[in-house]
């Protein structure tokens, strides 16, 4: 399993941020101060907010939520070994950060021509134990209408919870995440978890705006070729997923490897195309004798 990546200054800038655009005043330094260097430890409020990947393992499958109707499910319910699920931990009365989240996701998704609850499902968790089916139930309205295919309602499930089981689940993807009691807020990182049809931890796409192609490898390779294309497989053989540059690059063995089999094939081709060609001509000529 791969060792656990820290990406504690990638993330803490990016709350950090957004939390400015929430609190301007916090940029209104003086402009002496700003060309003088600065060596401060980051607001309080952020600290311990992180995401330590654990790419391979496992979510916490059985614990209980209830759905935006109020009836009680299992997480274990939206994993059918079929389908890759994207898994978001928002809250639907957070200030920015989990709008631009999932606006981004929406914006991204709507590019990608696999649909919503056919091909794949997003499961967001909130990390607000306070929150009401009802009002899940309305932030779930909004995405949906948002994305803008109503066959989509049962795809995407916003669920609700007891601190213990929003911790869990966070716990299992390595989501950490903080409360601000003086603003009632949740301090968290701008991350999602992309999981297999089996609820093991595919992939990690971060930041606010999501590559469609980025999003859509992922899926496809999330779901083990379950779902996708031909063509996207052969993508996948030749490009991997760099997390430096947070998308897919190529990869220049699988290329020239891939290259060197067509023009294999288009050689075996040719030269079977020239033997049959030879073989009905010397065929013609026995004929006429």
């Amino acid at each position: 399993m791969p060792v656990p990546l820290r990406r504690s200054s990638l993330f803490a800038a990016l709350v950090g941020a957004l939390l400015c655009c929430v609190r301007p005043t916090w940029a209104q330094a003086p402009a002496e101060a700003a060309s003088a260097p600065r060596a401060e430890s980051l607001p309080k409020r952020l600290e311990g907010v992180d995401v330590r990947e654990k790419l391979g393992a496992p979510l916490s499958l059985n614990l209980s939520f209830k759905d935006t109707l109020g009836r009680e499910v299992m997480l274990r319910d939206y994993f059918d070994g079929k389908l890759p699920v994207i898994l978001t931990l928002n809250y639907s009365d957070c200030p920015l950060l989990c709008s631009l989240i999932l606006n981004g996701l929406v914006t991204s998704l709507k590019q990608v021509d696999l649909v919503l609850g056919k091909d794949y499902r997003i499961v967001t968790v909130s990390l607000n134990p306070n929150e009401t089916p009802a009002r899940a139930r309305a932030t779930q309205n909004r995405y949906l209408e948002q994305y803008g295919n109503p066959k989509s309602l049962d795809g995407w499930a916003f669920l609700t919870g007891s601190e213990n089981n929003i911790k869990a689940v966070a716990d299992s993807v390595g989501f950490q995440y903080g409360y601000n009691e003086a603003r009632n807020e949740y301090v968290h990182p701008s991350a999602f978890v992309i999981a297999m049809p089996d609820g093991h931890i595919a992939r990690y796409l971060y930041g606010i705006e999501y590559l469609p192609d980025t999003v859509r490898l992922s899926l496809v390779e999330a779901s083990e070729g379950k779902v996708g294309t031909t063509l996207d497989r052969i993508l996948l053989y030749c490009f991997h997923y760099d997390e430096t540059e947070g998308r897919y690059a190529p990869v220049a063995m699988n290329i020239m490897r891939l290259a060197g089999g067509l023009g294999a094939l288009l050689l075996g081709g040719f030269l079977l195309l020239l033997w049959k060609a030879e073989l009905r001509k010397k065929k013609l000529v026995e004929s006429t004798v």
